[in-house]
């Protein structure tokens, strides 16, 4: 560990992130700042000219010296202006790439994490560091790489030359800005406090924003519209309180900034004035003077701003890195290449907890390649969690799970996925066609296969019947369908990638019965040569399967066929009795 004196401000350290990408990119930074350099030497030209100028046409006022020094004036200023340009297009592009950069790695990262991580983290916080505090990164690595560059070369061409006119002068206006680095630290500490702040509440503000517009339908069937109009209102008054803050930081800096310079001024109108009188200092380098003490102004101004931008990225940055440095906790560990499997799962006293709470307890079974098993019990009796784990999506306890032998932590990702198709309990659609959501895990797949899965999954008819088909948009989450719909999109999506593995999580349950016995028909020719897990409250969905277990409080309670659970009248033999009386009685 780094001793306390050694140890940098955290804050700073955030920036340090951006090297790589700036390095990728030195060529061009290292052109931008010579055309910053070029800028500056020819800017300080200028006031050089217009002091000569002054002094000749003191001596001698001729049409022919005006037109001489303006001509050298209008190609300086022409020249400085053509630098400028080209050290705005080359800095500013280079933000821009890198901003990209940013943004494809901060995506990539964010699809390699778990889904613990976005358990943990509100879908609008997340939404709201790849967008807003991208932003005011980027500003760090254009304006504010620029502006740093250029207040700098300014600084440092500016200051010598004054010393060179007049050390005294020079050292009497340049003494009040030594204060600037007094206000600096102190203003700087105050605007990253509350730009942190500003971009917590943003984050807040933009979560609010996303579950009520995701859950739009719960908020107007609860008559909830005006209580959540109540939340928004009151963190977005929190969100104008933090950045009120920000501006009363800023209310006190600029003026100090301004105060300052104005001492400068003030001492050269002063002493510098004295000179001029006493003849010591000619009008010209008077005027050349004051010419170059203003050149100051604007990389004084600059830097409260850069200080600004400078801790608003620093801010954000920490906001990113937070993600960057957050670790997939589920990662390929193995050196393994196998690439095929086969679908043969045995599970060996498996027990599970999440976040401290048990969730499955010593549970085992096996399922040959090409048989089907099903799941029952109550709810939350650790079925997800079983198919979850088998997918791991969580980390697998090891030896606990083996798929054809091996250990499911020392089988690739890719393999494992490739080869399990899965239909959730909670169906996601993406905001696309129906085609396009049924070849989500084959975009190559052809037209005819994928309606060969919507046969199979009993959608075709609906999808006949939809206003374009095949093309029709879905909405946002599949908002435009019935549920019904959107789990048998699902289950044709599964079908589509031709699964060794195949895991229906109660993906029935949004359909009746009738719909429910030929899409289990249409699915019979599937489930052959192809391991399937099946959960499901409903007997009917299950009583096909060659192995049924029932789970109670994360314990295997009950296995056996359909016709071995009934005979033992225990737990599974109670729900079927139960659904039978309900379908006698015409209850759904």
């Amino acid at each position: 560990m780094l001793s306390k004196s050694l140890r940098l401000d955290p804050r700073k350290r955030q920036l340090f992130t951006l090297i790589p990408y700036l390095k990728k990119y030195q060529a061009k930074i290292i052109i931008g700042a010579t055309m910053v350099l070029l800028t500056n030497i020819v800017a300080v030209v200028s006031p050089w000219i217009l002091g000569n100028a002054i002094d000749r046409l003191y001596l001698e006022i001729s049409r022919d010296i005006l037109l001489y020094y303006a001509s050298l004036l209008i190609a300086a200023s022409a020249v400085e202006g053509l630098f400028r340009f080209l050290m705005r297009r080359t800095l500013i592009g280079v933000s821009r790439n890198i901003e990209y950069d940013l943004r494809n790695d901060l995506f990539s990262h964010l699809q390699s994490l778990s889904p613990s991580f976005y358990q943990r983290n509100p879908t609008g916080d997340i939404m709201s560091r790849a967008t807003n505090d991208l932003s005011a990164v980027r500003m760090v690595l254009g304006p504010g790489i620029m502006y740093s560059i250029n207040t700098l070369f300014t600084a440092v061409l500016t200051i010598s030359i004054l010393v060179t006119l007049n050390l005294q002068l020079a050292i009497l206006t340049l003494l009040p800005l030594l204060a600037v680095s007094v206000c600096v630290k102190y203003f700087g500490n105050q605007i990253h406090q509350r730009f942190e702040r500003i971009q917590e509440q943003f984050a807040t503000l933009t979560t609010l924003a996303q579950e009520n517009v995701s859950g739009i339908r719960v908020v107007k069937a609860y008559n909830q519209e005006e209580a959540f109009i109540g939340r928004f209102q009151e963190a977005n008054q929190d969100y104008v309180d933090r950045s009120l803050s920000l501006v009363r930081v800023w209310g006190v800096f600029n003026p100090l900034l301004a105060f300052l310079l104005g001492l400068s001024s003030v001492g050269l109108l002063w002493y510098g004035g004295r000179q001029v009188i006493q003849g010591s200092m000619t009008v010209g380098d008077f005027v050349a003077f004051m010419a170059y003490l203003s050149m100051l102004t604007w990389p004084t101004i600059a830097l409260g701003w850069v200080i600004n931008i400078f801790e608003r990225g620093s801010a954000s940055m920490g906001r990113m890195n937070q993600i960057f440095q957050s670790r997939p906790e589920i990662r390929d560990e193995s050196s393994s290449t196998l690439s095929t499997l086969e679908g043969h799962i045995q599970v060996n006293n498996l027990t599970f907890s999440y976040n401290g709470t048990p969730v499955l307890k010593n549970v085992s079974f096996e399922i040959p390649a090409g048989q089907t098993l099903a799941i029952v019990g109550r709810t939350g009796s650790g079925k997800s969690t079983l198919v979850n784990l088998l997918c791991r999506l969580y980390q697998v306890p090891e030896a606990g799970i083996f798929i054809d032998g091996s250990d499911i932590n020392n089988i690739p990702l890719e393999t494992l996925r490739t080869h399990i198709g899965y239909v959730p309990q909670e169906t996601f659609l993406f905001s696309e066609t129906v085609q396009q959501n049924i070849a989500f895990g084959r975009p190559e797949a052809s037209l005819q296969s994928i309606q060969e899965s919507a046969k199979i999954s009993n959608i075709w008819p609906d999808i006949q019947e939809f206003p374009r088909k095949f093309e029709t948009f879905v909405g946002e989450r599949g908002i435009t369908l019935s549920g019904g719909q959107k789990q048998r999109i699902a289950i044709s999506r599964a079908l589509l990638v031709n699964p060794r593995i195949l895991i229906l999580d109660d993906a029935l349950s949004s359909v009746d019965t009738d719909t429910e016995e030929k899409i289990l028909q249409g699915l019979a020719g599937e489930f052959t040569n192809r391991t399937v897990i099946l959960i499901s409250h409903r007997i009917s969905t299950v009583k096909m399967a060659d192995q049924i277990l029932v789970l109670e409080k994360g314990e295997i309670v009950e296995r056996g066929t359909h016709d071995e659970l009934l005979k033992t009248e225990g737990h599974y033999a109670t729900l079927y009795e139960r659904q039978l009386l309900k379908k006698e009685l015409g209850v759904e």
